[in-house]
């Protein structure tokens, strides 16, 4: 800040890391750097999408202090994936107490998750404003995944009773949406210290156009493309979207291509083979955020979804990406959910519940057969970024708070 005190922020990951999570908490941190505040980052050295991949333990990065701890990924499996995070979360704390003096602000992030926890004590005891930025809502995210013991009573209970703790005590929680700002202050949080700022993307290079050498050299020309971009990980699901293709089986112009990766990914690969739609389906690997632009608007339409229970715990921030390119969305997730009500509000795309595969190939179907509706509800998700959700609303309103505080 101007007045001496510093921001620093604290996440598994950052720039030029090309997880969801780095990209967004990059952008505020270098955005509030350019504009005059003193910012530090304290993160791992882990890459997200490369486990043999180490980045330096320190650096400066667009006017942001950089320092990164730890020897790399969590690991592979449960026990080891704990351990890392505990491990992250010991590294985070002792070096957030070795660096930050009375006044200046953290800004905890939800990866690795509960650090809210570790970082709660620390903060009261230096006299530092701590502000909670939930993308996510832990241990509940990992109940509803069936984590065993993290459900009930027991070690689970325990966890909730320490994370309610930490968002009770801090200055600020800022969720990414409605339904999980609603959700907090379930837990007895003040209103008062709570608020919605909504993730974003960069609405400025994401535009409504369209991408033919990229379709060209994905082998796409002349086909009708059904896209999903991002991570498709455990909170998310595929078997809706994979009947609606075995439906469309005999349409050889529909393609359905996924961008990206995740936990789900090589699973998707194997259930498309057995049902002998591996020809049907086009994988890329994660695109750098320079080629987002072009990647985004390759689709003729999107298809993004979430596991019902997993509503108000998590918001599937790759909505803005495609409502920012101008191209319609199949929402797959409950009726009532985030998202599901940004695309009936605008009328930017369609509603279909998790399993409703015929609801998913009629969607397609219209979209595929009807140019004027598909350009209409373009316009309409480009027009809600536009009008409610661009990246410089969101970027004035964290400004706002943290210049507050």
């Amino acid at each position: 800040m101007t007045d001496g005190r510093r921001i620093f922020f604290l996440n598994r990951f950052f720039h030029p890391d090309r997880s969801a999570t780095s990209q967004i908490v990059s952008d505020l941190a270098i955005t509030l750097a350019a504009r005059g505040m003193d910012v530090r980052a304290l993160a791992s050295r882990a890459c997200y999408d490369d486990p043999a991949r180490l980045y330096p333990p320190s650096e400066q990065i667009a006017g942001v202090a950089v320092e990164r701890l730890g020897a790399g990924s969590a690991g592979a499996g449960l026990a080891r994936r704990a351990a890392g995070y505990v491990a992250l979360h010991a590294a985070m704390t002792r070096r957030l107490a070795q660096r930050a003096r009375r006044g200046d602000i953290v800004v905890v992030a939800t990866d690795p998750p509960l650090l809210s926890v570790s970082v709660a004590p620390v903060a009261r005891m230096m006299g530092l404003t701590q502000i909670n930025w939930l993308q996510d809502l832990y241990p509940e995210v990992a109940a509803g995944l069936g984590v065993a013991g993290l459900g009930g009573a027991g070690f689970g209970a325990a966890l909730k009773v320490a994370r309610d703790a930490s968002l009770r005590g801090a200055a600020m929680n800022v969720t990414i949406g409605a339904l999980m700002r609603a959700r907090v202050e379930s837990l007895g949080v003040a209103p008062e210290r709570t608020m919605v700022i909504h993730n974003w993307c960069d609405d400025e290079a994401i535009q409504p156009r369209s991408a033919p050498q990229l379709r060209a050299r994905w082998g796409l020309e002349g086909k009708f493309v059904v896209g999903y971009s991002g991570n498709l990980g455990r909170a998310h699901e595929y078997q809706t979207m994979l009947g609606a293709a075995e439906m469309l089986r005999n349409c050889e112009d529909i393609v359905f291509l996924f961008i990206g990766g995740g936990y789900l990914t090589e699973a998707l690969k194997r259930d498309a083979a057995a049902r002998g739609l591996s020809d049907r389906l086009v994988f890329q690997p994660h695109q750098d955020l320079a080629d987002l632009p072009q990647s985004l608007t390759a689709p003729d339409m999107h298809w993004l979804s979430l596991q019902p229970q997993m509503e108000g715990l998590i918001v599937p921030s790759k909505f803005y990406g495609v409502a920012s390119a101008g191209r319609p969305v199949i929402a797959v997730s409950d009726g009532d959910g985030e998202v599901a009500r940004l695309v009936r509000l605008s009328g930017c795309g369609a509603v279909v519940e998790p399993g409703d595969s015929a609801g998913f190939a009629q969607a397609v179907l219209a979209l595929r057969d009807d140019a004027a509706l598909r350009a209409a509800q373009g316009r309409n998700g480009r027009a809600l970024i536009e009008d409610a959700f661009g990246r410089a609303r969101a970027l004035a309103a964290w400004e706002k708070l943290l210049r507050a505080c």
